[in-house]
């Protein structure tokens, strides 16, 4: 069974860590005091607004923030200000012994999926694919998608819905809910933190990469049989794709279709979750149902 963290009560601390690339401190202004006006206390960490060439600071100053506050028993929820890059530079350096028993909500996604994948396969708990601090800004808060992330850390159970696409293969599933960025997902391939997906419901996004790449990435997959025995896949947004001088002759979501045509389970394209505002707050290692019918796509969370 999978270990859900407890959700954080008004009063409680959220803390702000960019444990990978640089984000200016006044990015996160707005995430700040809209989290107080939800009623949240706020704790910045030392690497929101420092920099360190690409990165929010040395790979010894992200690893010692993050770990303050994943030890931390007053902070109950640890957003993340960006993903970026270099989680993967400090993941088998982080101690996650207090952690494991005083688990605590970890927010975010892109490159934050590794956190995501490494708790779930070793520590099998839960925790929160969801926007992150600069996704607030220019009035956004307000939106259905940030306020997902509000309503999963009230407790809230996902229920979320989408338009059909022509790729998509009609079926009902359920398991536990994984995956993240396709680049990271792809990445952690042979190692301690890499996706167990069988039985699993996968969910898959990706931005700025080259067709032929995540071409690549899914053959990886693939060879690897993580797309094999899944319970069901969902393809979130795949934005600002790339083509080569020399066209690769399909587009992204064909691409991915090649590579799991020959399968039965379910399968959704286009679902809302991206490195755009579509981003709906997902419990990843949570039990979900994914069903696919010729009118209507739903993904709904399951106690």
């Amino acid at each position: 069974m999978i270990k859900i963290p407890p959700y954080p009560a008004k009063g409680d601390t959220i803390a702000i860590v960019c444990p990978a690339g640089f984000m200016p401190y006044e990015k996160a202004a707005t995430c700040i005091s809209v989290l107080q006006d939800w009623g949240y206390k706020v704790r910045p960490g030392k690497t929101l607004g420092s920099q360190f060439h690409y990165f929010s600071g040395t790979d010894e100053e992200r690893l010692a923030d993050l770990q303050m506050m994943l030890d931390d028993k007053e902070v109950k929820a640890i957003l993340f200000g960006r993903g970026g890059y270099g989680m993967s530079r400090i993941i088998d350096r982080l101690d996650f012994k207090i952690f494991k028993r005083h688990p605590k909500w970890l927010v975010g996604f892109s490159d934050i999926t590794v956190l995501h994948a490494h708790v779930y396969q070793q520590f099998n708990i839960a925790t929160l694919h969801a926007p992150m601090a600069a996704a607030f800004n220019d009035g956004e808060y307000e939106n259905e998608f940030i306020q997902s992330l509000r309503k999963a850390l009230k407790g809230g159970l996902s229920n979320y819905s989408c338009d059909i696409h022509s790729l998509n293969r009609t079926g009902k599933a359920e398991g536990d809910l994984i995956g993240g960025n396709l680049s990271l997902v792809a990445h952690l391939i042979g190692s301690v933190s890499s996706f167990k997906t069988k039985g699993k419901i996968l969910f898959l996004e990706d931005v700025g990469e080259y067709i032929y790449n995540v071409d690549r990435m899914m053959i990886q997959l693939k060879r690897s049989g993580m797309l094999q025995q899944l319970a069901g896949l969902v393809i979130g947004g795949f934005s600002e794709m790339k083509d080569t001088t020399t066209p690769f002759g399909t587009d992204v979501f064909n691409a991915i279709h090649s590579h799991i045509k020959e399968y039965d389970y379910p399968v959704c394209f286009d679902f809302p979750v991206s490195h755009e505002k579509n981003n709906y707050a997902l419990k990843v290692g949570a039990t979900h149902q994914l069903n696919v019918s010729k009118n209507k796509v739903s993904l709904k969370e399951l106690r």
